[in-house]
């Protein structure tokens, strides 16, 4: 299974149409988060990306909210948003949690609670893909000033289920960045796209 996953757009349309050239070589689409700017822009950055036709899963970021994502996504077919649940595709198991974890700093963003995030996760099948906006703490966490801004509870359920692999986005600083827990591949995505191939 070939997966092309990214986070972070923040309404950049020109990488959405580089990203849907992308896809025509992909069985699995994976959006991490942050499709808009602070709320704006969700439905032109979604319309720009509705051209993919592979199998997409979508979380909400912190920059939109999941209500606003799922509206948006609604007239993309091959599209499916995520949120504490999970999908099968190719006999795989796709599981979502979307919004910045823990809390931010900032009073627009869609954020949850680390104690909300652990609920959500309780039903993450073992050996899924995890797909999150927010990244594990201590890994692919690392904001500009060093500090480590990741989720303890995303972590937690990484080191109880061990997702095949879990992507995430939210910390710029780290996109690209990679990391492991246990058998679990943890890469920050970034805009970019990066293909992976699970077997």
């Amino acid at each position: 299974m070939k997966i092309l996953a990214f986070s972070d757009l923040h309404r950049d349309l020109d990488q959405a149409a580089r990203l849907t050239e992308m896809s025509k070589d992909a069985d699995v689409v994976i959006g991490a988060g942050d499709f808009a700017s602070i709320h704006e822009g969700l439905e032109e950055t979604i319309a720009a990306l509705a051209g993919i036709e592979a199998p997409t899963v979508l979380v909400a970021g912190n920059n939109e909210t999941l209500d606003a994502l799922k509206a948006a996504a609604v007239a993309w077919p091959a599209a499916t948003v995520l949120h504490g649940d999970s999908i099968e595709i190719g006999g795989r198991t796709f599981f979502g949690l979307g919004g910045g974890i823990p809390v931010t700093p900032w009073d627009w963003s869609y954020d949850l609670e680390e104690t909300e995030a652990e609920a959500l996760l309780a039903d993450l099948p073992e050996g899924a893909v995890l797909v999150v906006h927010s990244p594990p703490k201590g890994h692919c966490d690392e904001a500009g000033n060093g500090m480590s801004l990741g989720s303890q509870a995303i972590l937690k359920a990484i080191e109880e289920k061990q997702p095949v692999l879990a992507v995430c986005g939210h910390i710029h600083e780290s996109w690209g960045k990679e990391s492991r827990v246990g058998a679990t591949e943890i890469v920050n995505l970034g805009p970019r796209g990066r293909l992976f191939n699970l077997g």
